[in-house]
């Protein structure tokens, strides 16, 4: 979506197919706007259906008169629909043949058509949005509902949906409200004596609501990882079995082996299912210093790993079960609390080796999971730590945690214009109740209670056609 305002305006009739793409059994084209039982009447030849009920109807082209498919058809007149506007709906055959022809029935104008037009991403959820059917937040949780891959995303985009983040949101605005009812009876009323302490009821509520907005911020970014995924990166020494690493927890050969060193020269990336949480696996460049790298390519590779490694929520240290039980200058230097150790090739080693890495482990405080990418062997139990981890950091809170950095970023915003609203006097309190003010359309900002036009093609762009 190009602009808060697609082409076209908004009383235009807008369609869409809602279903997803591709041959199926059965395909849903929406329609939204004034003209929409207009365009439902010219291609049944029929009176409209009842509202909300589902009615059997034939479709046919309005130029030759030809049957284009059969239909059920529903209705829902404005404003009780998702956009607040009229809304139909044709569940049709999914067959490409039958939706190419109707959409160019309802595309062309009246009389040969129905004088539609296709609609842009996100264009019925902004018309939702624009008729007070939702707020910002809600249409952001409606479209992470439609893209959630994992049992958290669906919950966590439904909690959205329903309201989670806005009440919380808009309850902080209430709050706001009075605290600035408080400081503008201080400035209508300087002249006359005002009952209590005003000022430091103000102060009072300030470092309340500021106490509560960084509760809500110190979330340690849970929302977002849980939306974007868990970021778990593998790092080692070139040929020291990354690649195979990756194949063995992904259940799936989708990176390529070799015997000789520096197969991996990108990040080969792969989404897992973790205790219903979305985990992003990335197998990287061998690490090596950029001197011993053969060529422009490698030392990128490396690069590229360095990089990834940085912002990683974990990272899975691959030693080779062969070498010497220490840790290399490359790897000493991810070695924390968001790593653990993974001796690999257990297969080619005694007892006695693996217990000289396990001691390693105890050595620097890390934990140590030796296994086999080749048998097997350890891979679940590495699997079942990376679970378990994910869903120490991730699991399921109380109170609802925001989802993207647009809010953090108000958020803050609030808070810094809070601060400054707390630090004034007695003498100063216009300026105080002007932070009120601006910390107060911030929060709006977020809901989109105040004017939001500059970051509605922003929200609204990400949602597919059709919703």
């Amino acid at each position: 979506m190009t602009s808060a305002t697609p082409e076209g305006t908004p009383d235009d009739t807008i369609f869409a197919l809602a279903s997803g793409r591709g041959r199926a059994g059965v395909a849903v084209l929406r329609l939204s706007g004034a003209g929409a039982g207009a365009a439902i009447t010219t291609l049944t030849r029929k009176p409209l259906p009842e509202p909300r009920r589902a009615a059997f109807r034939a479709l046919y082209d309005p130029q030759n008169e030809e049957q284009l498919d059969q239909a059920i058809v529903l209705w829902f007149p404005a404003p009780a629909s998702f956009t607040g506007e009229d809304v139909a709906e044709l569940h049709v055959h999914g067959g490409r043949a039958v939706l190419d022809a109707l959409s160019a029935a309802l595309s062309q104008a009246p009389p040969g058509g129905c004088g539609c037009r296709p609609a842009e991403p996100g264009e019925f959820s902004l018309r939702a949005f624009r008729a007070g059917k939702m707020d910002l937040t809600e249409a952001e949780g409606l479209n992470d509902l439609i893209e959630a891959e994992t049992e958290a995303q669906r919950r966590q985009a439904l909690d959205q949906l329903g309201g989670a983040l806005s009440g919380t949101y808009e309850a902080w605005r209430r709050d706001l409200v009075q605290i600035m009812a408080r400081a503008e009876a201080m400035i209508d009323f300087s002249d006359e004596d005002v009952p209590g302490d005003l000022i430091g009821d103000c102060r009072s509520g300030i470092e309340s609501l500021r106490q509560e907005i960084a509760g809500h911020l110190s979330d340690n970014h849970r929302g977002e990882r849980v939306r974007a995924g868990y970021s778990v990166v593998i790092l080692g020494a070139p040929n020291a079995g990354k690649s195979s690493l990756l194949n063995a927890l992904a259940r799936e050969d989708v990176a390529i082996t070799a015997e000789s060193p520096g197969t991996t020269r990108d990040v080969i990336e792969v989404r897992l299912d973790l205790g219903g949480f979305a985990v992003d696996l990335a197998d990287t460049a061998g690490l090596r210093k950029a001197s011993e790298a053969s060529g422009a390519v490698e030392r990128e590779g490396v690069r590229r790993a360095e990089a990834r490694a940085a912002s990683a929520d974990l990272k899975l240290l691959v030693l080779d079960a062969e070498g010497e039980a220490v840790l290399g200058e490359d790897l000493t230097r991810h070695c924390g609390e968001n790593s653990l150790l993974v001796v690999v090739k257990t297969d080619l080693v005694d007892a006695h080796k693996i217990t000289a890495w396990e001691d390693l482990g105890k050595a620097t405080s890390s934990v140590v999971y030796p296994l086999s990418s080749k048998t097997g062997a350890g891979v679940e139990a590495l699997l079942k730590g990376l679970e378990e981890i994910v869903i120490d950091q991730l699991g399921r809170r109380e109170t609802a945690s925001l989802t993207r950095l647009r809010h953090r970023v108000a958020l803050e915003e609030c808070d810094a214009a809070l601060a400054r609203a707390g630090s004034y006097g007695g003498g100063d309190v216009e300026l105080l109740a002007e932070d009120l003010r601006l910390a107060a359309d911030i929060l709006g900002r977020i809901t989109g209670t105040v004017d939001v036009e500059n970051i509605l093609d922003v929200v609204f762009g990400e949602f597919c056609i059709g919703k």
